[in-house]
């Protein structure tokens, strides 16, 4: 039997989805089956899956001890003794920080430690802001991702409330992210949609832009305009209607204007002549659009949050107007 007694990140959760972080080797089955058994209480009277957990309940959980081995616990962030962010904006909820290239957000099959999510952890844990020992099942998480050789702004929450409202918001996208992006070419119209199907191989971590819907492919849109044109180079702000994989590098390709150092979907000889090695993207600025109530977070509404320098813009001697 283990006790827990619910603190503030515990709390809001059911206590079927409470039960599974915090004896996270006990299978979903078997949790269903010990609030029905009345194995699992919440302030000694039996629990139902859907109760709400408030903070100051006490939980008690009548497994064998070895269902609470937490296998899969992340400790990289252990290996990080000087964390690297860059904090755009934080508050005692959020934290938006900008992500270099090169950084994962989090770590790959390889094992690579220094990613940004580590350096998000031990940077909460160096200000005494997170303390893993006091947590019974919260971590500070990412709320969204960008590639590993995309720069720019990336969402992270310090409390499991605010990363409930900004996963809900962003999955109903009332969280607005724009992108710099560096393509060959000039864009025909200047400012427009790009609108298609892409189909994403898994195997090779690529996608395709398809014309026309097919068995795999989801729908994808990408609102750009043109900020600047110089030297046969132009510098898009691009806006995610949709979210996919790889979107706006795929269909910036697709539509002849790769975007300048993108190995994967750009050009080889066009990449060495510019001496880059990976894509010049950025997502630079995020604004708040709440549509409705967004409790904890809601005096974010409205606000907007931006990278000033983003290094291809300076590199190419670009002077856009932001506004």
């Amino acid at each position: 039997m283990r006790e827990f007694i619910i603190n503030k990140n515990d709390a809001g959760q059911r206590l079927d989805r409470f039960c599974a972080k915090a004896a996270p080797l006990l299978p979903s089955s078997l949790i269903q089956k010990r609030i029905r058994t009345k194995d699992i209480k919440i302030n000694g009277r039996p629990g139902k899956r859907d109760d709400r957990l408030c903070e100051g309940d006490v939980v008690r959980i009548y497994v064998p001890d070895e269902f609470f081995q937490k296998v899969t616990d992340d400790t990289s962030w252990l290996k990080i003794t000087s964390p690297k962010i860059d904090a755009v904006y934080e508050d005692e909820n959020v934290l938006l920080v900008n992500k270099p290239a090169g950084m994962l957000c989090h770590s790959d099959s390889g094992g690579e430690y220094d990613t940004l999510i580590a350096n998000v952890k031990a940077y909460l844990r160096a200000k005494g802001e997170w303390d893993p020992a006091a947590e019974n099942s919260f971590v500070p998480a990412l709320a969204n991702r960008i590639d590993r050789n995309t720069s720019g702004i990336v969402l992270s929450a310090k409390n499991a409330a605010a990363l409930r409202v900004l996963d809900e918001k962003i999955r109903n996208r009332e969280i607005d992210k724009r992108y710099l992006a560096l393509a060959e070419g000039v864009m025909e119209p200047r400012d427009g949609v790009l609108k298609g199907y892409l189909f994403k191989d898994a195997r090779r971590n690529q996608v395709y832009v398809r014309k026309a819907p097919e068995k795999g492919a989801r729908t994808a849109v990408t609102e750009y305009r043109t900020l600047a044109v110089k030297n046969g180079l132009s510098l898009l702000e691009c806006r995610l209607v949709t979210g996919r994989t790889h979107q706006i590098r795929a269909q910036l390709s697709a539509a002849g204007h790769p975007l300048i150092g993108d190995g994967k979907y750009g050009s080889e000889k066009v990449n060495r002549n510019y001496g880059e090695k990976g894509q010049c993207l950025c997502s630079y600025r995020v604004r708040f659009a709440f549509r409705a109530d967004a409790g904890p977070l809601q005096y974010l509404n409205g606000r907007e949050f931006t990278v000033k320098n983003v290094d291809f813009v300076e590199k190419y001697d670009f002077s856009p107007s932001f506004d």
